[in-house]
């Protein structure tokens, strides 16, 4: 039961999955409800909930072809009706709750939906307090407020921020002098000085001790719903498509080995066996790499662990390291088979390159995903097959396929816009990794793309069934169990077996 102060903030995520399916779900504790709710809770007496509206505790894998078909149709059409279960659920929520403040993170495929959170917490009470955060008002800043129901949107990282917002709330003055904020007053749009960095990493709370206090239905989720964890902030590197930088900057900041640890062991007396780093690349450089996994080879033996690793980083001391110490699953970010569209998207690897480090993650027998992305402005037919091919020739257990999306606030947005790819009708809505309606190559027509796209689809789908199925037949079948839950961990496998194309989850 959450504790009810004087005064109560509400954090929420918005759905997004549960709008193609109301059985879909992300099926995860948010990180950004997860370190905000907790710091609020350290550090201020008000009361706070983290509320993830799109969980749903018996949900389905996603599938595929179910997002970019039908789905497709039932998310823009649930997006703006109030009658679905979903929205009766936050509207549900909020009542019942009764919060002064409701803060929501937003990404840019989420913020429509955002938005309709913030109507219905207005229809709830137009006392409430709505407050924005996440990646989505961090690139667009002042735009997210041409939303009448958002009272002010959080720039950058939002630990130190929303506790001042608090506090100005408690105390009933204006947002004036809250770095990294953007409100409104009256009919005017105020722009605060952006919000400095957060120095000392290692200072943050960790957003697993808090969740049996703050999160909604806590009990509802499986153990593995806690397993991701951050250890670095900002990215070095210039992806165009990428809008890390925004939220985190292209300075990196490293928590201690000593911090990690003690978060993976609090996981571990909780009775998880395996985590996820979650942090854009992991390590970013090999001395940390390196002390990194000799803590985790000290203090945390046993323990499983995958990440995500840049190619340039790659070599037989790393990845034997990262072995030695726990890891057993590397994700790659490939995005192109194609060497004139990685330039051209500034990924700062070769395709040669790239398949060199899956070779090397393969030799040392460990499991391999490989990001690919589809659809850029310069792409053309022989680009998409070039990157068909890529994929073949990783030898990768699975794949997690994305259509290229300008999102808004990122340099490549602005290219498009230029090129005329993007019209000033441009719908945000319309557009996310998986949707059909995407096509922003130069060259290649809307219909053609979605032609050949399909065919891409479907091999996507066949191999990661593949690996869903060799993975049921596994002897990790009983760790899954154990972190899952036996329930879903059998529903999950059974599915895989019988024949459900869908990506690669968990």
């Amino acid at each position: 039961m959450v504790k009810r102060g004087r005064y109560r903030v509400l954090f929420i995520e918005p759905p997004f999955y549960r709008l193609f399916k109301n059985t879909y779900s992300l099926h995860r504790y948010p990180l950004s409800l997860g370190y905000l709710a907790g710091t609020v809770r350290k550090e201020t007496d008000w009361s706070v909930m983290a509320y993830n509206a799109d969980f749903y505790p018996q949900s389905e894998v996603v599938r595929v072809r179910h997002v970019t078909g039908a789905g497709f149709d039932d998310y823009l059409r649930g997006l703006r009706d109030p009658s679905r279960p979903v929205w009766k659920e936050v509207r549900s929520c909020i009542e019942q709750y009764q919060p002064t403040v409701v803060g929501i993170s937003a990404k840019s495929q989420t913020f429509v939906s955002a938005c309709m959170v913030a109507k219905l917490a207005k229809e709830v009470d137009r006392r409430i307090v709505v407050i924005v955060g996440g990646p989505h008002p961090s690139m667009v800043g002042a735009e997210v407020l041409e939303c009448a129901d958002i009272d002010a949107a959080v720039r950058g990282e939002g630990e130190r921020t929303v506790v001042e917002l608090l506090d100005a709330v408690d105390s009933r003055r204006g947002f004036d002098g809250v770095d990294g904020v953007v409100f409104r007053d009256g009919d005017r749009i105020v722009e605060n000085a952006p919000r400095q960095l957060i120095d000392d990493l290692d200072s943050l709370c960790f957003p697993h001790e808090s969740a049996r206090e703050v999160l909604r239905d806590r009990d509802e989720y499986p153990l593995r719903a806690f397993r991701s964890i951050f250890a670095i902030r900002g990215c070095p590197y210039e992806c165009l498509f990428c809008g890390s930088r925004e939220i985190w900057s292209r300075k990196v900041r490293y928590r201690s080995p000593g911090s990690v640890v003690r978060e993976i062991k609090g996981l571990q007396k909780m009775g998880l066996r395996s985590v996820r780093f979650d942090d854009d690349t992991f390590g970013v450089n090999r001395a940390y790499i390196a002390d990194l996994c000799g803590a985790l080879s000290k203090h945390c033996p046993g323990l499983k662990w995958s990440c995500e690793l840049h190619v340039k980083l790659m070599d037989d001391e790393t990845v034997s390291l990262m072995k030695s110490a726990g890891c057993y699953l590397v994700e790659v970010g490939i995005e192109s088979g194609n060497n004139k569209i990685l330039a051209a998207m500034r990924k700062n690897i070769t395709i040669e390159e790239a398949l060199a480090a899956c070779r090397l993650v393969k030799k040392h027998g460990l499991q391999l995903l490989a990001f690919f992305m589809v659809g850029f402005p310069q792409e053309t037919e022989d680009t998409l097959r070039d990157t068909m091919s890529a994929m073949r020739k990783t030898r990768c257990d699975a794949v997690s396929y994305s259509i290229f999306t300008p999102y808004p606030g990122t340099e490549i947005f602005g290219m498009c816009r230029e090129q005329g790819l993007i019209g000033d009708d441009f719908d945000v809505s319309l557009y996310n990794h998986k949707s059909p309606a995407n096509c922003f190559c130069a060259s290649i027509t809307p219909e053609r793309f979605r032609t050949l796209v399909g065919r891409i689809e479907k091999s996507v789908d066949r191999r990661n069934l593949r690996h869903r199925v060799r993975r049921a037949l596994s002897l990790d079948t009983v760790r899954r169990a154990h972190e899952l839950g036996v329930r879903e961990s059998l529903q999950r496998g059974v599915r895989g077996l019988i024949g459900t194309r869908c990506l690669p989850t968990c």
